[in-house]
């Protein structure tokens, strides 16, 4: 399975979900998942939406990984599939103030983690695309922002609000990255620590809000950017 998700070019983190979702799959019947049934499937799904009211996330990723694995990989065609279909969700995102926003970005101390999180929320970056980020990306003759191969493997160029290039080049002659933007001891920095830093300065803010660094993406969709930042 791993082979034919490569080979059919999923990015690695959805083929790492998709592998995910058949392993949990062969957990909860602690069985090779070669060996069920499409009947055993139909139960699985069941499970999921009213034993474990799993979110419609949830329940997708479950359903293109199980789905890829059988029909693909195993060159099993089931009706199974095309009957399971998560229900929609109408929640709102959460969306952050500006001035909730400040409050936070200012109590993020380490220069790097402070900027890639301006840059998120200044251009509506998901965090996988901020993180990544190179040198050479920011056209600022142009005041554009190119991101490379973000979702679906698909470049774009972003609008580079004046700002926030005013906030990268004092942020670049402070530390002079090469090669990343903004790197870390695996190239870049690491998401899942840039996400613990950004939950931190949540708590001390004292904002009793449950956000994440995708909630600054949320923000950005509904607001021009603002003229000053910090």
């Amino acid at each position: 399975m791993e082979e034919d998700l490569q080979l059919a070019g999923f990015s690695e983190r959805t083929q790492k979900s998709y592998l995910g979702a058949v392993r949990g799959l062969t957990k909860h019947y602690k069985r090779p998942p070669d060996t069920l049934s499409e009947e055993d499937i139909r139960s699985f799904f069941l499970h999921l939406i009213n034993e474990r009211h799993s979110a419609k996330s949830t329940v997708t990723i479950y359903l293109c990984g199980i789905k890829f694995f059988f029909e693909t990989t195993l060159k099993r065609k089931w009706i199974v599939f095309d009957l399971v279909r998560p229900a929609t969700s109408k929640k709102l995102p959460l969306i952050l103030s500006h001035e909730e926003v400040r409050t936070i970005l200012r109590l993020v101390r380490k220069p790097i983690a402070r900027m890639v999180l301006i840059i998120i929320y200044s251009c509506g970056l998901r965090l996988s695309e901020g993180v990544r980020l190179k040198i050479e990306d920011i056209d600022s003759s142009r005041m554009l922002i190119w991101v490379r191969k973000g979702k679906g493997g698909k470049d774009r160029s972003i609008p580079l609000p004046e700002r926030t290039l005013e906030l990268l080049r004092s942020y670049w002659k402070m530390l002079r990255p090469v090669g990343y933007l903004f790197p870390g001891s695996a190239g870049h920095i690491n998401m899942a620590n840039l996400q613990k830093t950004f939950k931190a300065a949540l708590l001390q803010s004292g904002i009793k809000k449950n956000a994440s660094i995708h909630s600054l993406r949320h923000y950005a969709e509904y607001r021009f950017m603002p003229s000053t930042i910090g």
